[in-house]
């Protein structure tokens, strides 16, 4: 029984903080979801401290941007939330390719690049919304050492002129 007291005021006290969180200004949901993406990572080591920013930052874009108004037409909205959505995970794909050591799953971030691509392109084209301008694909990432892997093959023409 003696620790019912103490559980008591633990409870209240809990439940006072929660008031008063509740009770704050509302925060804006990019600070809401990066703080949610942010909390479990920092305890990381500081060597991963670079991978996990980046996805925090790329979960969180995801989130803000599948965050849409209705415009009345489902097949648009769908198009329009799951863009982000292929979207942040090509963000993640390209910090694994960055960061990642396992060529298992270095390969699989580069089929999850370019499947998520030709998805998004076939959702527009599906709604009849136009492509984006293409852009050129990035020909190295760099993978967080100062080393850089070749993300497709070099140009055969490309290199010494000697």
């Amino acid at each position: 029984m003696t620790h019912r007291p103490s559980s008591l005021a633990l409870i209240m006290f809990l439940a006072a903080g929660s008031l008063v969180a509740c009770s704050e200004e509302p925060q804006s949901l990019a600070s809401y979801i990066a703080a949610i993406c942010s909390t479990p990572f920092r305890s990381a080591p500081e060597a991963e401290a670079a991978y996990l920013s980046e996805n925090a930052a790329a979960m969180t874009k995801m989130m803000i941007d599948m965050g849409i108004r209705p415009s009345g037409n489902v097949d648009a909205d769908f198009v329009a939330m799951m863009v982000p959505h292929h979207q942040g995970a090509i963000e993640m794909a390209q910090a694994e390719l960055r960061y990642g050591r396992n060529e298992q799953l270095r390969r699989m971030a580069q089929e999850i690049i370019v499947t998520q691509q030709q998805e998004i392109a076939a959702m527009r084209l599906a709604v009849g919304q136009p492509l984006p301008p293409s852009a050129p694909a990035p020909d190295r990432v760099s993978i967080g050492t100062g080393q850089r892997i070749e993300m497709r093959p070099p140009h055969p023409f490309a290199g010494d002129a000697s």
